[in-house]
């Protein structure tokens, strides 16, 4: 069986022929020149490729890639990408939601496509805001937070997004930011080449209705200092000059030390491989919020089985040992029948 060679292609090539229309300074723009200018490196072809997303200022995104896409409804993405995603292995499915899209409505939809690992990226950008409805708290608001749907400040306990997916079961979950392309593009290739479901959370700035939630972390000047990065088997490290690490406590907490205080060895390595997903967790509230010092990276990339696949295999075997049955004489059997 020969196969025929993907064809090279540009950012061009992936770039629709539609206006991209966000606010002028958005965080959008830098999130889809990283995956526009990525699609080209992973020896994928655009006629294999979806984006699906559901409602929201991120959700305008597959207008403007030049591949399959969908603009579904409000936080049902996910649901929609499980039924693409069973049915046609062959193609590559990306979600693309915001905070209030994907956690707040399609709350559950992501949750389940998360533990029953199918086969997706999700990319969720994270601005703690509703931005396309002009600016109401969304459920990662900080608490305290004065919107007009809020005017005397939110009383809500904000949702943390990869606490989240790794409290549902997520094989892959990683977090990234608006502000760095290189890393970006970093990420979301780890999270494609995932062979299951695949979660990235995107810090990403509304300038216009909550502009700079992020700056104290991701802004150049305090970067090396705020930003924790997480590289599998390396020591948890940060600072101008790595001065900073994580250790891990006798009673199982997290810790932020000076490196010269505890020594070398004392500093915990990451291990995004770990099957047991209670590390990950912890490193996800290492940060109360984007204003200490907050781990980027990937959390976790375990593998465990994928829902088509087990799906069809599932099929496979029943088909095997009763046989191919018979759509049309089951429509016309009667308003009754039996199942054995």
């Amino acid at each position: 069986m020969t196969t025929t060679a993907v064809p090279a292609t540009t950012r061009k090539d992936w770039a629709s022929d539609q206006e991209v229309r966000w606010c002028p300074g958005c965080g959008d723009y830098s999130i889809l020149a990283a995956v526009q200018m990525l699609l080209p490196e992973l020896g994928v072809r655009r006629e294999n490729t979806v984006f699906l997303s559901g409602i929201g200022c991120a959700a305008r995104f597959p207008y403007y890639m030049s591949t399959y896409g969908l603009h579904s409804i409000h936080g049902r993405a996910p649901a929609i990408a499980t039924g693409l995603a069973t049915t046609r292995p062959d193609l590559d499915v990306w979600v693309v939601s915001g905070d209030g899209d994907a956690l707040s409505i399609g709350g559950n939809h992501l949750i389940h496509a998360l533990r029953r690992n199918v086969r997706m990226t999700i990319l969720m950008f994270n601005n703690q805001i509703y931005g396309l409805t002009k600016g109401q708290y969304s459920p990662t608001s900080e608490v305290a937070k004065v919107t007009k749907s809020t005017p005397f400040g939110s009383v809500d306990t904000p949702f943390n997004p990869i606490s989240l997916a790794l409290g549902a079961e997520a094989s892959f979950v990683a977090r990234t930011h608006d502000m760095d392309r290189q890393h970006m593009q970093e990420t979301f290739r780890r999270a494609h080449e995932h062979r299951g479901a695949a979660f990235v959370e995107v810090y990403q700035n509304c300038n216009v209705f909550n502009d700079g939630a992020f700056e104290k972390i991701t802004g150049r000047d305090v970067r090396a200092s705020m930003l924790v990065p997480l590289v599998h088997g390396q020591p948890i490290r940060f600072g101008e000059s790595s001065e900073n690490g994580v250790v891990q406590r006798p009673d199982g907490r997290l810790e932020i030390v000076d490196v010269a205080d505890v020594g070398e060895d004392a500093i915990l390595v990451h291990d995004e491989r770990r099957e047991d997903p209670g590390l990950a967790f912890a490193l996800s509230r290492l940060s109360h919020g984007p204003y200490e010092p907050t781990p980027i990276g990937v959390f976790r990339a375990v593998e465990r089985p994928e829902y088509g696949s087990s799906m069809a295999r599932q099929i496979a075997d029943a088909q095997e040992r009763r046989g191919a049955g018979d759509l049309k004489a089951l429509l016309r059997s009667g308003a009754t029948w039996t199942v054995e």
